[in-house]
Parts: structure tokens; sequence; C-alpha cells
């Protein structure tokens, strides 16, 4: 009778490093796709702006911060795990490295339904629905944009309301003729006339 081969056992070290590669492809794969959603909601900010309607272009470019924060912070995640992963005592951070693979998946899905382009083009509708939606992406955002980040949207701002004034104020240039540098002709001839030609002219009375 031949031997059988046994089958290698999974242990949890590799099925959280096989997990760990998983989250890193499908962020990768949403940091591609998701700046479609970014640049949109950018010029979606600035038709706000064009318009004069700067709390609907601060709402786009809260989302837009968000949107950019949390690939951030998940990407960071990610690294803090793969270095615990890596470690010689697996087992003493091994419900760590789960919790965290857990609250990635979690993320993971927040940032796929933050990639939805409808979602996105809702910001320019004004329907009463659109409208309704609007607020309440702007309130959830205004609680969840840490200081630093809210800073950066009012920096952002600013910039877009610069680059739309630069736009919408071009400058005016005016091709004036440039002063003559030198004196009229009919002045120079005039100042040529010799004085005994001017005694010559006046009249002699009879």
């Amino acid at each position: 009778m031949g031997s059988s081969q046994s089958t290698p056992k999974v242990t949890a070290h590799d099925r959280a490093i096989l997990d760990l590669k998983l989250q890193r492809d499908k962020l990768k794969q949403y940091q591609k796709k998701i700046q479609v959603v970014l640049d949109r909601e950018h010029e979606i900010a600035k038709a706000h702006l064009a318009t004069g309607q700067q709390d609907r272009a601060v709402i786009a470019l809260r989302r837009r911060k968000y949107q950019q924060s949390l690939l951030l912070k998940t990407d960071s995640q990610l690294e803090n795990l793969e270095q615990l992963v890596s470690t010689i005592e697996f087992s003493l951070v091994e419900v760590s490295v789960l919790h965290g693979l857990k609250q990635g998946n979690e993320v993971l899905k927040e940032i796929h339904r933050e990639m939805s382009i409808e979602s996105v083009e809702k910001l320019m509708d004004e329907t009463q629905e659109a409208r309704e939606y609007q607020r309440e992406i702007g309130d959830l955002l205004a609680n969840r944009l840490t200081h630093d980040e809210e800073d950066a949207v009012q920096a952002e701002l600013l910039a877009l309301q610069g680059e739309t004034v630069g736009q919408a104020e071009p400058e005016v240039r005016l091709d004036l003729p440039s002063p003559p540098r030198s004196s009229p002709l009919v002045l120079e001839e005039a100042q040529q006339v010799p004085p005994e030609t001017e005694r010559a002219r006046v009249p002699v009375p009879g």
C-alpha cells in the first residue's frame, strides 16, 4: 500500500496573509475607479461656484475630501496589518489582525458605495429629492471630517474661487496708440521759417 500524502494545513497566519492580499488588490482597483468620481466632484464644485452657489460647492468638495481620506486611511491600515502579520509571534497579534481585517472589509464596502457616479450627479440636480439628498450629505460629512480635512476643503474652495473669478473676468487689455515722440510736422515747419521770411509776408500799407 502506498503512503497517502497529507494536505498541508492552512493556518490562521496563512488566511490572514491571503485576506490582506485580497484587500490590498481590491483597494488598488477602487483607487483607479474612484478617480473618475473625484474628478467629477471637482467639476461640480466649479460649476456651482460659477453660478454663485457656494454652499453646494462646499458639499461637493467635502464629499471629495471624505473619499480621499477613506482611501488614505484604508491604505495606511492595510500597511500596518501587513507589518503585524509579518511578525514572528503571530499568535500574539492574531486577534488584532482579524479585527483589523474585519474593519478593512467594512471600509472597502463603504468605498465601493462611494464609487457610484449616479450619486455624484445628484449633486448637480435641481429636483426636490436631489436637494434633500444634498442637505443630508452635507450634514453627514460636516460631522465626519476632521478639522484639518475641513481646513483643506476651505483652502480648495478658495483656490477654485480664484480660478472661477479669473475665468469670468478676463483681463481687458486696451491697445492704445503710443504718444508721438516728435512734434507734429506743421509745427516743425513753422518753427523752421526764418524771421525775415515772416516779416516779408507782412503787407506794407500804401
